[in-house]
């Protein structure tokens, strides 16, 4: 099943949930920042010493998957709280980033390349 993530509801959903526990005086763009980046350092970590092939399969074990699942979320539930205590618009500004990836990575330029933009010689 597909669901469309509401990240105005999410978003109101994880600041209720700081509401109840008086969490809010912790959650500051510092604290939150800080802790997105841990949360992505235990994904990470999971991954740390996998070969690309037991990366690509590293779901078919139920286990991994959970781990694996729960670190995204824990990982976009500070992203979306960062933006809710920053009053970042985030669909707004996921737009925004993806027009401004289309020109700075043109398909045509750049398919099957994993370059940086600044790397390519045929810029237009």
């Amino acid at each position: 099943m597909s669901e469309i993530l509401d990240i105005e509801k999410l978003k109101e959903k994880i600041a209720h949930f700081a509401q109840e526990r008086d969490w809010q005086q912790f959650h500051n763009p510092k604290n939150l920042a800080m802790a997105l980046t841990v949360e992505s350092s235990e994904l990470m970590e999971i991954f740390q010493w996998l070969n690309l092939e037991e990366a690509a399969k590293i779901c078919d074990d139920p286990n991994k998957k959970i781990e694996i699942e729960d670190e995204l979320s824990d990982i976009l539930v500070y992203v979306v709280r960062l933006a809710g205590v920053l009053n970042v618009n985030l669909p707004n500004a996921i737009e925004k980033k993806m027009k401004k990836n289309a020109l700075k990575y043109p398909a045509e330029l750049v398919k099957g390349s994993a370059k940086k933009y600044s790397e390519y010689k045929n810029r237009k």
